[in-house]
């Protein structure tokens, strides 16, 4: 810069000029090579952030393909277990409700046949008199004339008659208070036809309810297997609903965590040492912490062997008396654990109640007998301790739910993170093209004396050669 403003010595500002006039000059002879030059460097960086912004849509594209196939699996996975589940309900209700169908058939045929008899003795008609009681009545119904003998036996006939005829009302009675009797036995039997029928009814409705849901599962499997669109946005909301309370339910699990941490990590210090460390932690807090993630890891265990969870597959496809074996094993651990954390925490009590006797003594302060309820938190302590750790056996359940969902969640984090970044990636493309413009504007601003220059030249040899033309078109 010195040797710049040394061109001219005692005039500065001409020699800046100078120098000024001088690099401009450079500029302008080099201007077609330097606008190549400026022009194909921010090329290179349009086309790059381009091709980078097409690849991150490319990997956006087989991410978005990737998560709708995760989220269809999984549905569908939940589908076919939901479809199977109720399968095996309405076998498990047929077991027991038609297991005893061949029992109330034989009743139901029992009570027809006695239903037909008592009706079949119902039905029987007392026989209709006999030809010479007809005679006898037409007989008795003529006139004696005065005859004595003749009104002698009409009168006896007509005493027969009216015998005869009592005869008959009084064995017609009989007959209608049997057949009353019989009608009477069969009313119940009627009654428990009815009865057995509303149970069969019931289990009808039972099967027909059944039916219908299983109707609606499979037509979501259906749905599913079709993979809409709408399907996959419905799931998607669900999965992301499923990933927040699923999230919920582990942090409250986590706060449980801490206070069954808190409650065992004091009577720990007296069983693994108070003052030894593994590493810079206390090892009654690493003790501590190992109990509680292996009354995790046995309540994790406890629900594969239930089928509840499907988080070990190895685990719900072993033998039904494996698996049973397994389920005993691990409650029998979860009990053991929980019963020790019972003990440890009545040790906490004890523990708690001589640190404050030390306190009192090296107060000065006189100890008094105790709080004459202080059974009732140590026995809270015990109960807590006792119940936790069944509680933390189910952190499996949102576990499960939480991996599933996760896995769609952050698919669809990453989709839109992608999509941004292939966004921007094309805009800062298009502001490379933009910015070559401007820069290669700028450099012809820097040098707009000679180009101005050079336009009036050519502007001057137009015109020059339009009065050549002019004048050769005269000659």
């Amino acid at each position: 810069m010195e040797s710049i403003f040394r061109l001219f010595p005692g005039h500065p500002v001409v020699s800046a000029l100078a120098a000024l006039a001088l690099v401009a000059t450079v500029l302008y002879i080099v201007r077609p090579a330097a606008h190549r030059a400026l022009r194909s460097l921010f090329l290179i960086f349009s086309r790059t952030f381009r091709f980078a912004s097409k690849a991150a849509g490319q990997t956006e594209k087989r991410l978005a393909e990737r998560n709708r196939e995760v989220l269809l699996n999984l549905a569908r996975e939940n589908a076919e277990r939901e479809v199977v589940r109720e399968f095996s309900r309405i076998e498990t209700s047929l077991r027991r409700d038609l297991h005893g169908f061949p029992l109330l058939q034989r009743e139901m045929s029992e009570l027809i046949s006695q239903v037909e008899t008592d009706y079949m003795e119902s039905s029987v008609v007392p026989p209709p008199p006999s030809k010479w009681v007809e005679a006898i009545g037409s007989i008795a119904k003529l006139q004696s004339k005065g005859d004595t003998l003749a009104a002698h036996v009409l009168t006896e006939i007509k005493k027969l008659l009216e015998r005869q005829h009592e005869e008959v009302m009084r064995e017609f009675r009989s007959v209608t208070a049997k057949r009353q009797e019989s009608l009477k036995r069969t009313i119940p039997h009627l009654r428990k036809m009815g009865e057995k029928l509303e149970e069969v009814n019931g289990i009808l409705n039972g099967l027909y309810h059944r039916a219908q849901t299983i109707d609606g599962k499979m037509g979501e499997f259906q749905r599913v297997m079709a993979g809409t669109d709408r399907t996959v946005k419905a799931l998607s909301a669900s999965a992301t609903i499923q990933f927040f309370v699923s999230l919920l339910v582990m942090l409250i699990a986590v706060g449980g965590a801490v206070i069954n941490f808190n409650l065992i990590a004091l009577p720990m210090s007296e069983m693994v040492g108070g003052g030894s460390y593994i590493g810079p932690f206390r090892t009654s807090h690493v003790a501590a912490l190992v109990i509680i993630l292996v009354e995790s890891a046995m309540g994790i265990y406890l629900m594969e062997s239930l089928r509840i969870t499907r988080l070990f597959p190895i685990i719900g496809s072993l033998d039904d008396r494996i698996r049973k074996r397994m389920i005993w094993i691990t409650f029998a651990i979860l009990l053991i654990l929980a019963s020790i954390e019972a003990s440890l925490a009545f040790m906490r009590d004890m523990i708690a109640a001589d640190i404050e006797a030390l306190r009192q003594s090296l107060a000065g302060v006189s100890r008094g007998t105790g709080a004459p309820f202080r059974w009732i938190p140590m026995a809270g302590q015990m109960v807590m301790g006792f119940i936790l750790p069944f509680a933390l056996a189910f952190v499996a359940i949102p576990l499960e739910s939480l991996i599933h969902s996760s896995r769609t969640v952050i698919g669809g984090v990453m989709e839109l993170a992608l999509r941004f970044v292939s966004f921007l990636l094309r805009l800062l493309g298009k502001a490379m093209e933009y910015l070559g413009e401007f820069c290669v504007t700028a450099y012809d601003i820097f040098v707009f004396p000679y180009l101005w220059a050079e336009k009036l030249v050519r502007e001057k040899s137009k015109e020059m050669k339009s009065k050549e033309g002019e004048k050769e078109a005269v000659q």
